[in-house]
């Protein structure tokens, strides 16, 4: 079993990284399915969201579920443990916004539309 020093260490080894944030705000709305993860972030490669997608289900933050059709699907949603990290990952929406006022003057001015929700819907 790895040990940390503090509590951030643990957050940030679960949450850290380039796209588990994003994974987890766009599965805090509804439930999604691979392909649909890949169009709401056009720049991860299939390959880094699925391992992305393995660490969380390893976690426990995120369920997997199998439905047996044809074509198979799968879709991906928060675990109850999970929805716990979502008011953390709307304060990070949040802060965001406040960033990019603070340094830009205006949201408009880097932040393209965020599908899926924004800081606006987490505020809701």
């Amino acid at each position: 079993m790895k040990k940390y020093s503090c509590s951030i260490e643990v957050t940030m080894d679960i949450i850290g990284g380039k796209w588990k944030c994003l994974i987890l705000h766009h599965l805090s709305h509804v439930p999604q399915r691979t392909s649909q993860l890949r169009r709401l972030m056009p720049s991860i490669t299939q390959k880094m969201l699925v391992q992305q997608l393995r660490e969380l289900e390893e976690d426990g933050i995120v369920l997997r579920t199998m439905y047996n059709q044809v074509p198979p699907k799968v879709e991906y949603s928060l675990t109850e443990f999970g929805t716990s990290i979502v008011p953390l990952i709307n304060s990070l929406c949040v802060w965001g916004d406040d960033y990019i006022v603070h340094k830009y003057g205006d949201k408009s001015a880097i932040l393209m539309d965020c599908k899926n929700g924004d800081s606006e819907a987490a505020e809701a």
